[in-house]
């Protein structure tokens, strides 16, 4: 996918929000559906953005948000079923757009035979949600080892990490850079984050994010 991306967000709570803030500040058109009066309201007072009030499994709401045009679609309310539905009705509506769907951990891969994407932002945080909605440039392989998440990264123009050895980037602890960027190698100190590139990344969830922060900006 590329840049200034059109993406529905179902769910306006604080993975929801965080996750649009973080789209909207790189720069992507973001539409959030929130069936929760409250929650629409505390949306609209700290944020400028397109809130549409009302319940994402119902296709007239879906349409509303612009579901023709749109990119992305993430469900990310607190209920996996509800997810997977608001998914479902979208690729329906638009059979060309990325589904993704936040889930309870316990349900495992079994939802990745009707979405693109599954997310489990509470261990990862709303920046690797927002990454993985964009696209294929963070890959996630959830659960292989506990809570410690691997996952393939492509480091960004413009990132802190980038163009920087590995020696001179302060990444946090409970972090471990594994391979070099042909993956033919286990990376070493002297090792290079070139923008464009990817590199096998473990980290632990509480770190992520930072991790993100530094590889992705």
């Amino acid at each position: 996918m590329t840049s200034n991306l059109d993406i529905i967000i179902a769910g306006g709570g604080r993975v929801g929000f965080q996750t649009a803030e973080i789209l909207a500040d790189r720069g992507h058109s973001v539409t959030i559906i929130e069936r929760d009066e409250r929650t629409v309201s505390d949306i609209a007072d700290q944020w400028m953005a397109t809130v549409i009030e009302g319940d994402a499994t119902d296709p007239d709401i879906i349409e509303q948000a612009g579901i023709e045009r749109a990119d992305a679609i993430a469900a990310l309310t607190g209920v996996s079923g509800l997810n997977l539905a608001v998914c479902l009705a979208a690729a329906e509506l638009a059979p060309d757009i990325r589904t993704v769907a936040r889930i309870d951990s316990a349900v495992g891969g079994a939802y990745t035979r009707f979405v693109d994407a599954v997310l489990y932002p509470e261990r990862a945080g709303a920046r690797l949600a927002a990454n993985e909605i964009i696209g294929s440039d963070v890959q996630t392989l959830a659960d292989v080892t506990g809570s410690l998440d691997i996952m393939l990264v492509r480091v960004a123009e413009g990132a802190p990490a980038a163009e920087k050895k590995l020696s001179d980037v302060r990444f946090p602890a409970g972090t471990l850079i594994v391979s070099d960027d042909d993956g033919q190698r286990i990376a070493r100190s002297d090792t290079t984050l070139s923008p464009g590139r990817r590199y096998v990344v473990a980290v632990e969830p509480d770190v992520a994010e930072e991790v993100m922060n530094l590889m992705r900006g």
